[in-house]
């Protein structure tokens, strides 16, 4: 499985380009590209770094340039989202810092945003929401990775109360305007029929540790993280294959730190009878429910 990560010293946040593979952008099939694609630029201040008919890729600032985070098909002809299927229970959006983090929360507040929930994990402090479409949204900053990893190396999450004043108040009245440079998608969270059929292809095949297993829900981390994926049956508990025609989500990137992390996952998929398919350049391969992963070298 991926490697285990080093020790991490006092104040250190976990280095996600380091690891083995993590989240690059999701793709997400909207019925209303437009309100869609407004809501996330006025959520988040993403960028619109491409577009074209019936389609936009939007982004927010790296240290190299803009980063595509998330890509936009629109097509009104879609099924509405069904949260009783296998798919999308959020797209988690991980700012850089716990100000940035706090900052938007003020701009959230100000601007009415209708928020879902709220927590302190140990691992992060997280706010809960959704787009126009009912698609999940997690927004977090992750806590430095001395504060959540135990003496023997395990991961320590949970989920309690968020102190939501003192994360406001971390963020020291500054305004949100857009998206701070580091944003990225730090973790996807999905709905699948079976946890362990889960696992026999997110940890056998894909190449993740189980960092946390919670009842119904598996946390799939990779050189030491938290998560970058999840999978849990809380919603669609014995869902089938995805309907295809049916909005939410469409496919994740998973981008592999190099070639040699993805041929191995390639090779586990082929030992398991996994036909890998093309895609823009890449290889994808199918969850047990349809879902494509991207896997980028």
């Amino acid at each position: 499985m991926t490697e285990a990560a080093s020790p991490a010293a006092d104040g250190a946040m976990f280095d996600m380009q380091a690891a083995p593979l993590h989240v690059g952008r999701v793709r997400l099939r909207v019925r209303d590209l437009a309100r869609v694609s407004d809501f996330y630029q006025g959520l988040l201040g993403l960028q619109t770094l491409d577009r074209g008919a019936g389609w936009t890729v939007l982004g927010a600032p790296g240290p190299d340039g803009p980063r595509p985070l998330l890509e936009l098909a629109g097509d009104a002809r879609l099924a509405p989202l069904d949260r009783r299927q296998a798919g999308l229970f959020h797209t988690a959006f991980l700012m850089p810092t716990r100000p940035d983090l706090g900052r938007w929360l003020g701009h959230a507040a100000a601007a009415g945003i209708r928020l879902e929930g709220a927590s302190d994990h140990v691992v992060s402090e997280a706010i809960y929401l959704s787009d126009p479409e009912g698609n999940g949204i997690e927004v977090y900053a992750d806590r430095p990775e001395a504060a959540w990893r135990t003496p023997s190396g395990a991961v320590e999450m949970a989920t309690l109360p968020l102190d939501a004043q003192a994360l406001h108040d971390a963020g020291q009245g500054r305004p949100y305007a857009t998206a701070p440079e580091g944003l990225i998608v730090g973790h996807v969270h999905l709905q699948v029929g079976d946890a362990r059929r889960a696992d026999g292809f997110y940890r056998d095949v894909l190449g993740f540790d189980i960092s946390a297993d919670y009842p119904g829900a598996s946390f799939y981390g990779s050189g030491g993280y938290h998560h970058q994926l999840a999978g849990n049956i809380w919603n669609s508990r014995g869902a089938g294959p995805r309907p295809s025609r049916m909005a939410g989500l469409d496919r994740i990137e998973l981008v592999a730190r190099d070639a040699a992390v993805r041929d191995a996952a390639l090779a586990r998929a082929e030992a398991a009878g996994l036909a890998p398919e093309p895609r823009d350049g890449h290889v994808a391969l199918r969850d047990p429910w349809g879902g494509l992963v991207v896997l980028a070298a």
